[in-house]
């Protein structure tokens, strides 16, 4: 089996995978449940880790050249190490249609920005989850899933009022990747937007240049007319000095 069939394979499953373990997360977190509850939720959890240890370690196995393979997805690394970031791997959707849309042009814009809209909503809501779990009883400012959320939300798109803010190492790591994350979702619709305003300046440029050659055309063939009644002009001179 090629690693290409193999991700063709397994890429729905392991999305589905990804948003299981956002619920059985989000149960954990919020909830926090007691007992056979809290021990099936950590059950999920785990199922679901596995899954995409196996994903990676199946892609590394079947990758021709794997040291290349493994500097180019140190990302799943991380999904893999980091269970907190699992949920993240959706991002990777984003990342294929970022290649689609060099090669396929205006076509799959609108659905980029659709993406990248929805990754970003994702990217908020797992580290609220994920500062919350960290800094629930630090001491710190952070002990709501509303604070956490409130947090998240000033803190990818870089305002920063410092009103919330992470005590704990773990919390201040997930702060980190937010932010690191926040400014790669914006790269992302800036350069789709950058992009699309070069193709219409591109566009108008190319109907002025056409506008301008018809119009050329237009004068070339009226001044050839203008000559050709000239020359018929010239030619019934001639004729009437011939007969007198």
């Amino acid at each position: 089996m090629t690693a290409e069939r193999w991700e063709k394979l397994t890429g729905w499953p392991l999305t589905a995978a990804a948003l299981v373990y956002l619920a059985a997360y989000s149960v954990e977190v919020l909830a926090q449940p007691r007992g056979a509850s809290a021990v099936a939720v950590e059950a999920v959890i785990w199922v679901t880790w596995a899954l995409f240890a196996i994903d990676y370690a199946a892609q590394l196995l079947l990758a021709q050249e794997r040291w290349v393979w493994f500097r180019r997805h140190l990302l799943d690394l991380l999904v893999v190490v980091l269970p907190m970031l699992r949920p993240l791997r959706l991002l990777r959707l984003v990342t294929i249609l970022s290649v689609v849309q060099r090669s396929a042009g205006t076509a799959l814009r609108g659905r980029i920005i659709v993406y990248v809209s929805g990754a970003s909503v994702l990217l908020i809501y797992v580290a609220a989850l994920a500062v919350l779990d960290a800094e629930r009883g630090a001491g710190g400012p952070i002990q709501t899933f509303p604070d956490a959320l409130w947090w998240a939300f000033v803190t990818v798109t870089t305002v920063g009022y410092g009103d919330y803010f992470p005590v704990t190492g773990l919390g201040r790591f997930v702060a980190a990747g937010l932010m690191v994350g926040g400014i790669a979702l914006i790269g992302v619709v800036t350069a789709t937007l950058a992009s699309w305003i070069v193709e219409r300046v591109g566009a108008e440029s190319q109907e002025s240049g056409d506008a301008v050659a018809r119009l050329a055309e237009e004068v070339s063939e009226l001044r050839r007319a203008v000559e050709r009644e000239d020359a018929r002009g010239g030619d019934g001179a001639v004729a009437t000095g011939s007969g007198a």
